[in-house]
């Protein structure tokens, strides 16, 4: 394997850490706007946003090549589980703060990693499966089932990560469809889901909350280009840990605009998930090498 420029690795670094501070403020601004309007009217409108700035890109490409696809019952399936999960997030921080529900979210490499022996029929070792579990505790351990303990948007916010983590899977079923098809579809999956409920629930928003909705679709679509574009500069194994100083910002968000501080509970919980993300992700890789530990072949 020919190692990555160490140029290109501090590129794609900083292209990480820019991409999840901008999903951060993504999803700060949608807990911000969704205690004054629907979730669906958030929908619709962050992914009419979101069309306006790809339409350029969708024009210069031709239309009829973005959007004609091949195995459309499952791009149609992802559409709406991204879509789902978008609304699952937003109404959760509706009613939790920021942090818990970002760390609830990271535990998707854990999921993700459990689905991948269910539907990609993936070969998954006793350690990964031993990291698993462990992050699960973690999840358990923010939930705080024995203590103050918020039931539906807890579930909500577990729920939505099951389902961001399906849609991964699908989307790696779907790796051969170019960026742009999978962004554009999921803008207007958006666009169409949240729409149909607009007559019942449009609120007209002021000058301030207008700017704020555009930035939701112009933020998450920002977000995504780096991150991609940093996937494409260097290793997985180099960025992906990066992903996780998500849960920093998200906390200093809580602090600086709502003041609410990180519990005890949380940040045990966002260890033991973030620990065991980052030795799934370890092992991925040094299994892609084929390393093998003291010369015999390594269990998965």
């Amino acid at each position: 394997m020919t190692a990555a420029p160490a140029t290109d690795t501090r590129r794609g670094i900083l292209m990480m850490l820019g991409g999840m501070t901008l999903f951060t403020l993504n999803d700060a601004l949608g807990k911000w706007l969704v205690a004054d309007h629907p979730v669906a009217m958030l929908l619709a409108v962050r992914s009419l946003f979101g069309l306006a700035v790809l339409a350029p890109m969708i024009w210069r490409e031709g239309i009829a090549t973005v959007f004609a696809v091949d195995r459309l019952p499952l791009h149609i399936l992802r559409v709406l589980l991204m879509t789902v999960d978008v609304a699952c997030f937003y109404w959760a921080v509706g009613y939790l703060p920021l942090a818990d529900v970002m760390t609830i979210y990271m535990s998707a490499p854990l999921i993700v990693t459990a689905l991948s022996v269910l539907v990609l029929r993936e070969n998954v070792g006793w350690r990964r499966w031993v990291a698993v579990l462990v992050g699960f505790v973690g999840v358990v351990i923010v939930l705080n089932p024995t203590g103050r303990f918020d039931l539906w948007p807890s579930l909500v916010a577990l729920v939505g990560a099951f389902i961001f983590s399906s849609g991964v899977i699908s989307t790696r079923v779907l790796r051969s469809a170019s960026s742009l098809t999978l962004v554009g579809n999921q803008m207007v999956g958006g666009l169409l889901i949240g729409g149909v409920t607009l007559p019942w629930t449009w609120e007209a928003p002021g000058w301030l909350g207008f700017i704020l909705l555009g930035l939701l679709g112009v933020t998450a679509l920002a977000g995504h280009a780096m991150m991609n574009r940093s996937l494409q500069l260097s290793p997985a194994a180099v960025v992906v840990p990066f992903q996780y100083v998500s849960i920093l910002w998200a906390v200093i968000l809580d602090l600086a605009v709502w003041g609410t501080a990180p519990t005890a509970r949380m940040g045990v919980g966002a260890a033991l998930i973030i620990g065991s993300g980052l030795f799934i992700v370890y092992r991925e890789q040094r299994l892609k090498r084929g390393v093998a530990g003291e010369g015999v072949a390594e269990v998965p």
